[in-house]
């Protein structure tokens, strides 16, 4: 009676729980996980930022080639001990300054430096895009696979469900004879535990399907709270068709992983001539256009004549006579700003020439250092194509252990299910033992919760063979 009890609260509670559950769950297919996930996943999100850094390098490579265009203006006042942009003389005085200016370089020739700079930068954009394709490629592929399990964990508390409904229908069976004194007491003490037994598998099942879904939910970064009831999808059952090697040529054309890897190696490329550059003589033209102004800058106008003795004397007949002198007298005028803009205003032109003579080894050692990038690139190019080759081969083989294993458990499910018919007729009748029945009835239940998980683990690896083929999950 105290099983009983016990057996009916825990009853309650899960159903309370399920219930809880449901509320808070909702009903998604597998392409709205997809699109979710799609938008919400963090890890896509950094290959979108990585993507736009490189295409940001790539368009300033470019304008890199382009001549450089600065102007400058200044305006400021200095007061004490300075000199006169005007005169160039010492002067004690306030001074009001302005100087402004405009000047080109355009690099004519570097050995093509910035040419193959804005190529490589390209080369590693084309790169970027494709490692966003190859992560979309990855996050699908994750999705579907989660989405799998959730249905998987689903499939299997259903049968654990109904294994626990059929055991509870014999423990009313057994009940009956237990109480009316004409059955076997330990039939009925074994129906109890076997029905402990069911609840635990029925408990162990919903803390799968909930690791499951929550799997899923962090895939698609969904907030907390809410819940995710995967709608059932029908697949085909048809053996695979193409061999380890027709996936892995297929890999070959159409996953991107191997295209921007190839992309990462041109790119290294181009690195080691940018580096090579730096061995040739780099010619620039420069040109400027520059002017000032003073504000203690003046122009002296002429405004008359006057006459001056010089100081000097000359004698006539005894007599002494002051030298004079004509001079003409000016008057101070400032130069207004315009003015002395116009003024000052000078040009220049020129070519200039840098040659490389000793620079510590730095362009032999960078060469070096791009060509063992090149070297990275290839040995990543290799080591990603070995691992997908072997990843292949592991999943094509697991891929038909599970199919064939599907099938013999067909088989074996078929079989069970006439041996369970024919004891649970005979336990019902007095005529065979609990044991037989139980054990029946458990070899039943197991291989169908067998063949569920082989039939799930022949879709989880079809859907890998057809992800390594970049096709669509569904």
């Amino acid at each position: 009676m105290k099983h009983n009890i016990v057996f009916f609260i825990l009853i309650v509670l899960m159903s309370m729980a399920g219930y809880a559950q449901e509320i808070n769950q909702e009903q998604y297919s597998l392409e709205d996980c997809i699109a979710i996930a799609l938008q919400n996943n963090l890890d896509l999100k950094s290959a979108n930022l990585r993507a736009n850094s490189a295409k940001i390098n790539h368009q300033q490579a470019k304008a890199d080639l382009l001549p450089t265009v600065n102007g400058n203006f200044n305006l400021g006042v200095n007061d004490g001990r300075s000199i006169d942009p005007f005169t160039n003389d010492f002067i004690t005085q306030e001074l009001t300054f302005s100087n402004m200016g405009l000047n080109l370089n355009m690099t004519v020739f570097n050995g093509f430096r910035l040419l193959n700079r804005a190529k490589q930068n390209g080369l590693n954009r084309k790169a970027s895009d494709l490692e966003i394709e190859a992560a979309q490629q990855d996050l699908v592929l994750n999705v579907t696979l989660a989405y799998l399990q959730v249905l998987n964990g689903k499939a299997i508390l259903e049968l654990n469900k109904q294994r626990f409904e059929a055991t509870n229908q014999q423990l009313k069976i057994q009940k009956d004879f237990f109480e009316n004194e004409s059955g076997n007491p330990a039939d009925y003490a074994d129906i109890l535990g076997q029905i402990a037994n069911d609840e635990t598998n029925i408990l162990t099942s919903e803390s799968s399907l909930n690791n499951a879904k929550l799997n899923l939910i962090r895939l698609l970064n969904l907030p907390e709270g809410v819940g995710i009831d995967p709608e059932e999808i029908i697949l085909d059952f048809e053996k695979y068709t193409l061999s380890a090697d027709e996936v892995y040529q297929e890999a070959l054309q159409n996953l991107a992983t191997f295209k921007a890897n190839e992309l990462r190696i041109e790119a290294a490329k181009k690195g080691v001539s940018v580096a090579k550059a730096q061995f040739t003589p780099e010619v620039s033209l420069f040109a400027g256009v520059n002017t000032n102004y003073s504000s203690v800058a003046e122009t002296f106008n002429a405004t008359g004549t006057s006459i001056e003795e010089t100081g000097d004397f000359v004698t006539i007949d005894g007599n002494d006579f002051s030298v004079l002198t004509e001079s003409t007298t000016f008057e101070p005028q400032k130069i207004d700003y315009v003015d002395q803009l116009d003024n000052n205003l000078n040009t220049v032109i020129g070519v200039a020439v840098n040659i490389p003579l000793i620079n510590g080894f730095s362009a032999k050692n960078n060469v070096a250092l791009e060509k063992i990038r090149v070297a990275q690139s290839l040995v990543q190019l290799e080591q990603t194509t070995l691992e997908i080759k072997n990843a292949i081969d592991q999943v094509h083989f697991d891929m038909e252990a599970a199919f064939n294993r599907y099938k013999s458990l067909e088989k074996q499910v078929e079989a069970y299910q006439e041996s369970y018919r024919i004891n649970e007729i005979r336990f019902n009748n007095g005529v065979s033992n609990f044991l037989n029945y139980i054990t029946s009835k458990n070899n039943l239940d197991n291989a169908r919760l067998n063949l569920t998980n082989a039939k799930f683990d022949y879709w989880l690896r079809v859907k890998v063979l057809d992800y390594y083929r970049g096709k669509q999950m569904f």
